[in-house]
């Protein structure tokens, strides 16, 4: 069996592709670890809405309703000119890479991929900025030397896979290198809902080169329905707007933007279950010997050792019923480390308890 990384899925839920590969039934029963959305599961009221919106199917979505736009501008503080409703964190990546086609681009890795497959897909020449050390921290030095002749850095906050976070420090001092270079810096906060840190929205006011790429399918647990959002600088989101493929985003998306942030009981509700757990699963992981880096996110890394040692306790999770997420296509990380989902507690506990019989193995 291959560690190569083009014979795994490309991303994390790939239920039935993983159990093909290693030889397990279609039923075999899993606890999903390998996706990282918010395990509360969809708000309670999303059903009635949803079966009370079917009318909404009959008409194309309306490309002139600013309602979405405004929830989401009156939320972040901002002038709803600076927002772009997308269909999902994936189609705002991709928007910023056509921003700069043709040009040069900066990727701070490990990281997710789409950024470079969005890259590509415009023609973007990409060179990679590698964090440091098992703190996969970023060298500032070197990402004010790389920028001299890019055109945009993609940077994810916090991280996906490795859930650290670059200081809001030192976005400004990159911010101000890029008025210098003439680069735009993109920030996927996709995941700062999840993190005590604060989101970058205040630098808009004073940094037209900033772009902030959101999700809300992740923090409410919608993945099928695809809904994101960026934002920026009214004339830069008004080259994006230009970019966007027409109905890119559904009716029923844009009519659930308004319901979604307005529930603030769910919100909290989520930042209850984190306080109980972020802390307490990762040093409990720690605790059974493996090394496990600081995390900002939702998820966390697991170092297997070896790309082949990882292989064998992602099959060893497997037929446990824990699926976690490979590593195999993180520029970096070359299949060495699992990450691994934060849950509720019956099935952290189940995960911890097959961990501590890998090592006793």
């Amino acid at each position: 069996m291959t560690t190569g990384s083009a014979s795994w899925p490309a991303h994390g839920g790939r239920r039935a592709a993983l159990l093909e590969r290693f030889g397990l039934p279609p039923d075999h029963p899993l606890i999903d670890f390998s996706a990282n959305l918010n395990p509360l599961g969809p708000p309670a009221w999303l059903g009635d809405w949803l079966a009370g919106a079917a009318g909404r199917l009959a008409s194309y979505p309306d490309p002139d309703d600013a309602a979405p736009a405004r929830a989401i501008a009156a939320q972040q503080g901002l002038a709803p000119e600076q927002v772009l409703v997308t269909n999902g964190g994936a189609e705002a990546i991709y928007l910023a890479a056509a921003l700069h086609a043709g040009g040069r681009a900066l990727v701070v890795e490990p990281t997710f991929s789409e950024y470079r497959l969005a890259c590509d897909h415009y023609g973007l020449a990409v060179e990679s900025l590698a964090l440091r050390g098992e703190a996969f921290a970023l060298d500032l030095d070197e990402a004010e030397r790389a920028m001299a002749d890019a055109a945009v850095l993609f940077l994810c906050r916090p991280n996906n896979p490795t859930g650290t976070l670059v200081p809001s420090e030192a976005i400004e001092r990159l911010l101000a290198r890029g008025v210098e270079t003439g680069t735009t810096l993109v920030v996927d906060e996709a995941f700062i809902d999840f993190s005590e840190e604060d989101a970058l929205t205040p630098l808009l006011a004073s940094a037209p080169n900033l772009v902030l790429l959101r999700s809300l399918t992740k923090l409410y647990d919608l993945p099928g329905l695809r809904l994101g959002y960026l934002l920026g600088s009214p004339a830069l989101v008004a080259r994006a707007r230009g970019l966007q493929m027409p109905w890119s985003v559904n009716a029923l998306a844009l009519g659930l933007v308004t319901p979604l942030l307005a529930d603030a009981d769910y919100l909290a509700r989520t930042r209850d279950w984190l306080a109980g757990v972020r802390p307490g699963l990762p040093e409990a992981v720690r605790a059974l010997g493996y090394a496990v880096p600081a995390t900002q996110a939702n998820f966390f890394l697991v170092d297997g050792g070896t790309a082949d040692k990882a292989q064998a306790l992602f099959a060893f999770l497997l037929r446990r019923g824990l699926l976690a997420r490979h590593t195999h296509n993180f520029l970096g990380l070359d299949g060495r480390w699992l990450r691994l989902a934060l849950r509720a507690d019956p099935d952290n506990a189940r995960l911890l308890d097959a961990l501590a019989a890998w090592q006793a193995s």
